[in-house]
């Protein structure tokens, strides 16, 4: 779990790094008895530490944590407010809003998207349809960006919105599921890759417990427009749909999907990713799943304690 560090530890950690530049010499990681300890700069500004008591802990691990912390507060904040720093105490205040975010990272997690940069997908039967809806209600609310989400989880998105760095999927994701329930929200962000300078509006409309609607827009439309007059108009006539959609996310396949008791997880890779997460995907997802009972049933009867059921 994460934890604070007492400041002179802080100091001296900071210092060491100071001293070493000063010198030349660019300090990446040390380890010590029981902890490894990981430095990284960002724009010549700010520099984060990272300190683990898990010794085996990778420095590409420990790098991709801190460019997600780094990014995180870019998302929250902006790039320029991080790079030229003009009121400490301010900044220290700015960055309160980044810490439930930044302590997902930190926390021991069952995802792995923020080591591999992707995002978690539900797979649904009939997806084509709520991604007409989808499509439609984002056309409706002048914007080409949005997303269907339960529980932190991708269900269907539009193309523009794939088309984003993987690392903003991931964080816009990672984001909506930090945030407390709330039936409606008008949340600036900036993107870290795409705009970190330049605010966008992030809103967001819960369907249903847990399962959420998801907008990238500018200074248009305003929040109650697109809650009062789009999102009934668009989502009601999809209501048993996305009631599957939430019974569905914790297994993140339809049910019409057996899976061999054998199998612990799969991947569905996306190579074309103006695709997205549709219903083609579904069905050769289907298909795969199907060839690997077959497989299974083959290598039972030869292989010894090989589960067949």
């Amino acid at each position: 779990q994460p934890s604070s560090l007492p400041f002179s530890v802080i100091g001296s950690l900071n210092g060491v790094h100071m001293f070493g530049s000063n010198q030349d010499v660019l300090l990446t990681s040390t380890c010590t008895e029981n902890a490894r300890v990981f430095w990284r700069v960002f724009h010549d500004s700010i520099t984060l530490i990272v300190m683990t008591s898990q010794v085996d802990a990778s420095d590409l691990y420990l790098s991709r944590l801190l460019h997600n912390v780094f990014s995180s507060m870019v998302l929250l904040i902006g790039q320029d407010d991080l790079v030229n720093i003009k009121n400490v105490e301010r900044l220290k205040r700015d960055l309160r809003s980044c810490y439930k975010l930044i302590d997902g990272f930190l926390s021991a997690t069952e995802g792995v998207g923020d080591l591999t940069q992707s995002v978690g997908c539900v797979l649904v039967t009939d997806s084509e349809r709520l991604q007409e809806a989808l499509d439609a209600f984002v056309a409706a609310a002048d914007s080409h960006f949005g997303c269907l989400m339960v529980a932190g989880k991708m269900v269907v998105a539009t193309a523009k919105w794939w088309r984003l760095e993987a690392q903003e999927v991931m964080l816009l994701a990672w984001l909506v599921a930090s945030l407390p329930p709330s039936s409606s929200r008008d949340y600036p962000i900036y993107l870290p890759h795409g705009s970190p300078t330049v605010p966008h509006r992030l809103l967001t409309f819960q369907l249903l417990p847990g399962l959420e609607v998801c907008l990238l827009c500018g200074p248009a439309p305003s929040l109650e427009h697109v809650h009062t007059q789009l999102v009934a108009r668009y989502w009601s006539p999809e209501l048993e749909m996305l009631k599957g959609c939430v019974r569905a996310h914790q297994r993140s396949v339809p049910h019409s999907m057996p899976l061999h008791q054998s199998i612990l997880g799969h991947i569905a890779q996306v190579t074309r990713p103006e695709a997205g997460i549709q219903g083609g995907l579904t069905e050769s997802l289907h298909k795969a799943l199907q060839r690997i009972e077959q497989s299974f049933k083959f290598l039972s009867p030869t292989c010894p304690g090989f589960p067949s059921k």
